[in-house]
């Protein structure tokens, strides 16, 4: 393993199916209210269909506009893994598009997040998988390498690890930690359900009571006057 950033690790160690489908589903703003509003990844990466995301992390790394070893992470990835593509950001040249991306998800990926272009875009729309990018550029990529698989990256500022359990829907992905995962998904269960119960409420006329509200700018101080700003 001496050949730092040029390397394939063959194995991930994978949550169960059944903790991964936990999730399916629940709101990524309910997951990320339940962690602190910590690892979502940059809005900047967005949507390029309609398809939720729901899988198992398989990390990529590569050089700026090249895709070597992401042609390498196609043969490898199993059915279910979102692949994870850290481009380092660059949208100089698209990293995949239609003919990659069709391979993909005939191989049964759930999904493939570019923190870099992609190309084909409108051909994305059709696609059987989810697919997010930083955006879109019809230069194609290189394939000289160098790069690495299932390694930590970074993806729009949040550090992914191989079989991290990764959720994404139109409001953008949120990246969990498997031994993180089964408080996660309670939690985010019980906050969906109270969010559920204010939405009726608000939808029936009733008041919905914020006794958080007063406490809040009681503590900041806040100058009530009942009165006009230019009297």
């Amino acid at each position: 393993m001496s050949n730092v950033g040029c390397r394939v690790f063959l194995k991930v160690n994978r949550p169960s199916k059944e903790l991964v489908e936990g999730f399916k589903g629940l709101p990524v703003a309910n997951i990320a209210d339940e962690m602190n509003r910590f690892y979502c990844v940059d809005a900047r990466i967005k949507p390029y269909n309609d398809k939720p995301l729901l899988g198992t992390a398989f990390t990529v790394k590569v050089r700026v506009a090249d895709n070597l070893f992401l042609h390498k992470a196609l043969e490898l990835a199993q059915p279910g893994d979102v692949l994870i593509v850290d481009a380092q950001g660059d949208v100089a040249n698209a990293i995949t598009g239609e003919i990659m991306m069709t391979q993909a998800a005939v191989n049964g990926l759930a999904g493939v997040v570019i923190d870099g272009a992609i190309r084909d875009a409108e051909a994305m729309k059709d696609l059987d998988m989810s697919i997010y990018a930083a955006g879109v550029q019809p230069k194609g990529p290189y394939k000289d390498g160098p790069g690495e698989i299932n390694v930590p990256v970074c993806c729009g500022g949040v550090v992914v690890n191989p079989g991290d359990i990764v959720v994404g829907d139109k409001d953008g992905i949120v990246i969990i930690n498997p031994k993180d995962a089964p408080i996660v998904l309670e939690k985010a269960k019980v906050k969906l359900a109270t969010e559920t119960k204010a939405l009726e409420v608000i939808r029936s006329g009733e008041k919905r009571e914020k006794p958080w509200l007063e406490k809040g700018l009681k503590a900041v101080n806040c100058e009530i006057i009942d009165g006009f700003y230019n009297e």
